[in-house]
């Protein structure tokens, strides 16, 4: 009797709910009707209506995409033409160019598939301090970024230092930096750190000075190897006149008499006259009598 009692209340609550009451009436006229007659109208009515909107979805991607490479490709042909607009900002632009079309047609598509659009932008806007939070270090990337682009501490093409990495800026995006090592390795800087951080640019001055140390033995003459080393500096075209080059005795030290040379030359110059002048100085100071040392000690027996 408990039983039937709880069955009838049961029964009661759902004959006052018109929504189940009507999926109820809905379930049991598929039920009593046909398999032919009700499957051909639910394929009319639900699965035709949505395959078209997945073919024009999938159309529509495509069409895009296509669309997307042929601004870009317009873009880039347009600011090669202008001479004012250089690589660093090229390269940027068509990263952030890409990244927006990109966007807007995934939301063109959506709206396609009938989502609602406006209810995701709601939700991603509900959730934007979450992704926020998660997304810090891409935000500060970006941000990092358009610093650069702001500020232009460096341009592509540029040899720098950061982050223990040295290399030619070969690419300036959103997030990210590329660099080329001299070796043809290529590092991936983030922008925030980039921004925020150490750097050194030995491209960005016209002339840098180039230091070396050369050692001779004692006993050598000073004199002489000071006028060998003037000579082989004034020998070399590309450095520089002025400044005049700096020769001087550093130090003597425990097996070497060490002369600091110190030459200023164009920037593209600097690793040919270094290891140029290497290979002079141990030609010449052979063929002048001059020794390079080596550590030595001398012990006293008794």
């Amino acid at each position: 009797m408990e039983n039937d009692t709880l069955i009838n209340e049961v029964t009661e609550v759902i004959k006052d709910d018109s929504a189940i009451e009507n999926m109820a009436d809905a379930v049991h006229r598929i039920a009593s009707t046909p398999f032919s007659e009700w499957f051909p109208e639910i394929i009319k009515t639900y699965v035709v209506p949505l395959a078209i909107k997945i073919v024009i979805a999938i159309i529509v991607l495509f069409l895009g995409r296509w669309l997307i490479r042929l601004i870009k490709k317009g873009l880039t042909k347009a600011m090669n033409r202008r001479r004012r607009t250089d690589e660093t900002l090229n390269s940027f632009l068509m990263s952030l160019v890409s990244v927006l079309l990109t966007f807007f047609l995934v939301l063109a598509i959506i709206g396609i598939l009938g989502i609602n659009t406006s209810s995701l932008v709601a939700l991603l806007a509900s959730a934007g301090l979450a992704i926020g939070m998660a997304l810090s270090g891409t935000l500060q990337n970006f941000a990092g970024g358009v610093i650069i682009m702001l500020f232009r501490p460096f341009k592509v093409s540029d040899y720098i230092s950061a982050q223990g990495y040295e290399g030619f800026v070969s690419e300036i995006q959103i997030f990210n930096t590329h660099l080329l090592t001299t070796d043809n390795k290529s590092v991936i800087l983030p922008n925030g750190a980039l921004a925020t951080g150490t750097m050194t640019v030995f491209s960005k001055q016209e002339t840098r000075r180039v230091d070396w140390i050369f050692s001779i033995a004692y006993g050598d003459d000073f004199d002489k190897a000071k006028a060998v080393l003037k000579r082989l500096c004034d020998n070399d075209n590309r450095i520089l006149k002025t400044p005049e080059p700096f020769i001087e005795l550093a130090k003597l030290n425990n097996s070497s008499v060490d002369i600091t040379v110190r030459v200023w030359v164009k920037t593209p110059d600097y690793w040919g006259v270094f290891f140029g002048m290497n290979e002079q100085v141990y030609k010449v100071f052979s063929a002048e009598g001059l020794h390079i040392p080596f550590p030595q000690m001398d012990v006293h027996m008794k």
